[in-house]
């Protein structure tokens, strides 16, 4: 008898937030789908049903959504809101199609309810670990035992994995404190570079400065704000603009009132990646951030790669070694985080930049942080976990289940 040629790997991909809203892990995930199914892998994505005025398009990929509690923002964020995710996942996971991996996007809470329910049908599963979720839950002041709770969550679901995706050095170490001895497979951290590309759209009247992202304590954006005053009181014709949500939103606006300088800065919300991408193309000097001393100095601002694969230089202000990375790659400028030391490098910047796009930011975003290939280390990552498993399940088992 002829031999059977082996089905197709089946993947599934859950996280709480998924294309089209605008997030690094929407990047990320995504990029990752695409590049499973390039490979000819079967790929379903579990996530929750999107905001109202964000357009949906899934055509060419399997998606399950699912409606969830969201906070006044329009994000899944608290634990009302992961719990209204977590809680049908189980059973969505359990009675739904049975993949040979799922690879499983942080929260925590999230990690511990796929382990659970994985470990019922008997699948592995490799958990994307983008961020340390406890060092930040630690670093914005909540209450010991919720730290508490969420490091265990987190290292429970770093220890049932087969395998745990890490982005940088600084988390890796990170985890292996947290977790020692867990699998790790360093995959890299970029942004998906066919959208954000110098050529495209641009912004008319479009502001000199940007800061497109996040604005959680961790990102620390107020120093931001404290040094565009300084920058504008110098010169009074710069402009500025932070597009997206965060903790510390209201906070900047208020500081840019307080400031006197509202009139010139716009808070705009979160939008689709290929308008942030139009709005940081048109600009001169990117803004990043990122507040030293609370225990997250080897995060990376995923906004900082943006930027630099438009072609627009960065000011970033914050711990090392990204302010040794900016420098020595001749990416823009760096400063320590201090509201005048800051307002130096932007203003520097801003004599040196003209709004078009500087070739030399692409190349190296190309090199070093491009989705494509975070994407590929970890298909290769996925696709050796489900081998693994289709090497070791019995035949009686597979006929069974599949």
């Amino acid at each position: 008898m002829p031999r059977r040629t082996p089905r197709p790997q089946r993947i599934t991909i859950v996280s709480r937030i998924y294309t089209p809203e605008p997030s690094a892990a929407s990047l990320r995930l995504q990029a990752l789908s695409r590049e499973l199914a390039r490979r000819g892998l079967h790929v379903r994505v579990l996530t929750t049903k999107a905001p109202s005025g964000l357009e949906v398009a899934d055509a060419n990929e399997t998606v399950s959504r699912w409606p969830v509690l969201r906070d006044r923002a329009g994000y899944v964020r608290g634990y009302l809101q992961y719990m209204s995710f977590d809680v049908p996942l189980f059973f969505r996971i359990l009675l739904g199609r049975r993949a040979d991996v799922y690879v499983i996007e942080p929260p925590p809470t999230t990690g511990a309810v796929a382990r659970a329910a994985t470990w019922l049908i008997r699948r592995p599963y490799v958990y994307y670990a983008a961020d340390v979720w406890s060092d930040a839950a630690q670093m914005t002041g909540a209450a010991g035992w919720v730290v508490s709770v969420v490091r265990w969550l987190e290292k429970f679901s770093l220890r049932g994995a087969a395998a745990d995706l890490v982005v940088s050095d600084g988390v890796g170490a990170r985890i292996e404190a947290l977790a020692p001895g867990v699998d790790m497979v360093s995959v890299g951290h970029g942004v998906d570079t066919d959208i954000f590309a110098p050529d495209g759209p641009r912004i008319d009247d479009a502001p000199d400065i940007v800061y497109a992202g996040s604005m959680s304590e961790w990102h620390g954006a107020g120093v931001a704000v404290d040094a565009l005053a300084i920058v504008m009181r110098t010169d009074p014709t710069v402009s500025a603009a932070f597009i997206g949500q965060g903790a510390d939103k209201d906070a900047l606006q208020r500081s840019a009132e307080a400031h006197g300088i509202a009139d010139r800065v716009r808070f705009l919300s979160s939008m689709p990646a290929g308008e942030a991408a139009a709005w940081t193309r048109s600009a001169r000097v990117a803004l990043a951030t990122l507040r030293p001393g609370q225990g997250y100095d080897f995060a990376v601002p995923t906004k900082l790669y943006a930027a630099l694969a438009v072609g627009t230089p960065v000011a970033y202000s914050g711990p090392e070694p990204l302010r040794t990375m900016v420098a020595e790659n001749g990416l823009g400028a760096s400063a320590a985080f201090d509201a005048e030391e800051y307002a130096a490098a932007i203003t520097g910047l801003l004599c040196r930049s003209d709004g078009t796009a500087v070739p030399h930011l692409v190349a190296w975003a190309h090199r070093h942080v491009s989705a494509r290939s975070v994407a590929e280390r970890a298909s290769d990552a996925v696709q050796a976990t489900a081998a693994s498993r289709q090497r070791v399940r019995p035949r009686a088992e597979r006929a069974s289940r599949d």
